[in-house]
């Protein structure tokens, strides 16, 4: 076998590698308890061809990843609020903007539920020691946004507690922004047939009934009291200098690369050049001799 042969053999394995991480992801999202098959037949079935998605979506991570060191090169601030309706593909985008840049740059926070200390806390407080420094992204799966819909519409918070919510945010993100904070926030949009099928998936598929929270049901009940609440929010919180995305969710791949792409047409970045690196010679001691070590110290090689 040629060098060169060789060499083209270990690329293809490495680029292989590269889309069956993606591929992996995808097969689980198409995985089908019995119980549902016939109610996905009746699904709007995506129309976009599966090679162009990988293709497409790959280019965008590339792109996402010249958009990193543009933010590191710049010293940019970035924060990304991801909001939408359970089920509704938030955490799939998430996952697909994070899945190749680097964890320390771009960070994914999701906090969970308050604790009684927070609850008496001022309400952005909770939020405040997770904004990016320089030279970081902030990914936020749900944020500050919990006040104008799971708290309100649910009863956490008191009416009074969500006006004043109302008048604060406003400026707060305008003050975010003064300190040269890049707001942006997405709303994933589901119809309630798909947000349906979604939870059925995920009450009859063992490996999705962690996703499912009694919250969940019961924004199932209370479908039009959030879709109130929503509209509620974008009328009082659709701020020139942090304006409102709304993102089609029903179809999966299609939301995912749109998001990507709105998100990399909305901060401007150029290609950052990076010195030439050369991989250094290992260093041989002739008179090393590597010790064998215990078998029980290995994992059993069973595939």
């Amino acid at each position: 076998m040629s060098s060169g042969t060789t060499e083209k053999s270990w690329i293809d394995t490495e680029l292989e590698d590269d889309f069956d991480e993606e591929l992996e992801q995808e097969l689980d999202d198409g995985r089908l308890p019995a119980i549902l098959r016939e109610h996905h037949l009746n699904r709007t079935k995506s129309t976009i061809d599966r090679a162009f998605y990988f293709r497409e979506l790959l280019r965008l991570q590339t792109e996402l990843i010249k958009l990193q060191d543009w933010v590191v090169h710049k010293g940019l601030k970035v924060v990304v609020l991801f909001e939408g309706r359970d089920s509704a593909g938030k955490g799939g985008a998430i996952k697909r903007i994070a899945q190749r840049t680097n964890p320390r740059i771009c960070r994914v926070v999701a906090l969970p539920a308050p604790s009684s200390r927070e609850t008496h806390q001022w309400y952005f407080q909770r939020y405040v020691p997770h904004l990016p420094a320089a030279g970081e992204i902030v990914l936020f799966d749900r944020s500050w946004y919990n006040r104008a819909g799971v708290e309100r519409v649910m009863g956490f918070a008191t009416e009074e507690q969500v006006e004043e919510f109302f008048r604060d945010v406003p400026e707060f993100e305008r003050m975010l922004v003064r300190s040269g904070i890049i707001v942006i926030k997405y709303w994933f949009s589901i119809t309630d047939e798909e947000q349906q099928a979604r939870f059925l998936m995920r009450i009859h598929d063992p490996m999705k009934q962690w996703k499912l929270s009694p919250m969940d049901l019961q924004s199932r009940v209370r479908w039009e009291q959030y879709t109130k609440a929503k509209e509620d929010m974008f009328e009082r919180t659709n701020i020139p200098e942090a304006p409102w995305y709304i993102l089609e969710g029903n179809d999966k791949k299609r939301a995912r690369l749109n998001c990507i792409a709105h998100l990399l047409s909305l901060i401007p970045y150029e290609e950052v050049s990076h010195e030439p690196v050369d991989l250094p010679e290992r260093v041989f001691d002739p008179h090393y001799e590597r010790r064998t070590l215990p078998p029980e110290l290995y994992v059993p090689d069973r595939y």
